[in-house]
């Protein structure tokens, strides 16, 4: 998990015994810290209210959606809001389909937040069913909110410049490419791309 600091740092342990280049960067960078997010509802839809927006204008967007549904939101109500009734919240047209998305999946049952597949691939599939959640945003729901240890979100800009950075690659790899690299780490990927935002960071060039 990389939620906490012990199995994070036995993930890492691993990692650097496979790769190099992961030991330099520990030994150089020193180890990142463990991330977490709330499991549940609540971390989907501010997941769906950040997108493409600043993150002062995530905070705003979100500071007007609780104010006028609560806290645990009110699903019930978010589901049956009108679009106006959203925009006031500080949602487009477009998230508000995304949020009553969800709230529909999970006040049908189809979506059960507390008992998620699994296998990572079958809780990707579910979570995705939702507007707006692609893989991206699944496997980080997965890797942050559950601490799953192996999910890796190998779309992620910065992990696929840090990764081809890190193991000699001139140019940017794809998702592809990296999905591969990361076969030989199992399970231990999600630490991987935790190690690889660290040390993107640490350089001074993160988005």
């Amino acid at each position: 998990m990389v939620r906490a600091a012990q199995s994070l740092d036995l993930s890492l342990a691993a990692l650097a015994e496979r790769e190099s280049a992961f030991a330099k960067v520990i030994a150089e960078k020193g180890r990142p810290e463990p991330r977490f997010s709330d499991p549940g509802v609540e971390t989907l839809v501010r997941t769906i209210v950040g997108q493409q927006v600043s993150v002062a204008a995530a905070r705003s967007m979100w500071a007007k959606l609780i104010a006028k549904f609560g806290q645990p939101l009110d699903l019930v109500a978010l589901n049956a809001a009108s679009d106006e009734a959203l925009r006031e919240a500080g949602l487009s047209r477009q998230k508000a389909g995304y949020a009553r998305s969800l709230a529909s999946l999970v006040l049908s049952g189809e979506l059960d937040l507390s008992q998620l597949p699994a296998d990572d691939e079958e809780a990707i599939e579910l979570l995705t069913r939702i507007k707006g959640i692609g893989r991206w945003s699944a496997e980080i729901y997965l890797l942050f909110a559950e601490g799953r240890p192996d999910a890796f979100p190998a779309g992620d800009l910065a992990v696929q410049i840090e990764l081809g950075r890190l193991l000699g690659h001139p140019e940017r790899p794809s998702e592809k490419q990296c999905r591969e690299w990361a076969e030989s780490w199992r399970p231990h990927r999600g630490a991987a791309a935790v190690l690889a935002w660290h040390s993107y960071n640490s350089t001074g060039t993160a988005l």
